[in-house]
């Protein structure tokens, strides 16, 4: 099973990235993941940018989530809402409506962030996007409050997140088996 990861935060080594390369590396077994690194390249949601020849990079992002058996996404909370890389992207995935690449899909949310809350908004808030837009969403979401004191070395090193985190992969695997 293909997962894609869907990258929020837009710098090299946030806490997200730090994230969702942990989550690459900890995926169950049968499962493989990799980060879309194209959601930069994304024009902003134009509804006349719609029709038959979308963007070059809309219709590479589209083709990727469609190959993909499931999405996680991963997100910084940015004024208690998603980041507006997560944003755009959800909104390029949901068209057409009803046949976007995003319909159907299973999906799950994670946040890693400097608040001791874990990105609690933002979590709520891409659970709600991706649900309109006709994902598959678990409710469950992980988040990793405090990242600055969970990381070392690039890795996630409280055992508690990362049996969260571990936690939250297997319930995709089901949701995908079911």
């Amino acid at each position: 099973m293909n997962v894609l990861i869907l990258l929020g935060s837009l710098r090299a080594d946030s806490y997200n990235a730090l994230l969702a390369r942990e989550l690459v590396e900890m995926m169950p077994e049968g499962m493989s993941a990799s980060i879309y690194d194209g959601l930069a390249e994304l024009p902003h949601y134009n509804e006349e940018l719609e029709g038959d020849a979308v963007p070059s990079p809309v219709a590479a992002f589209r083709g990727a989530v469609a190959r993909a058996d499931a999405v996680i996404v991963v997100t910084p909370e940015y004024n208690g809402a998603v980041s507006s890389a997560v944003k755009n992207a959800v909104d390029w995935g949901s068209r057409p409506y009803g046949e976007g690449a995003l319909h159907d899909k299973p999906a799950v949310v994670f946040s890693a962030t400097g608040s001791p809350r874990g990105g609690e908004w933002a979590r709520e808030n891409a659970v709600r996007m991706l649900t309109v837009a006709g994902a598959d969403v678990l409710k469950d979401t992980v988040g990793i409050p405090s990242a600055y004191e969970v990381f070392t070395d690039g890795k996630l090193t409280d055992s508690h997140l990362r049996n969260r985190v571990a936690e939250g992969l297997a319930q995709l695997k089901v949701s995908l088996n079911a």
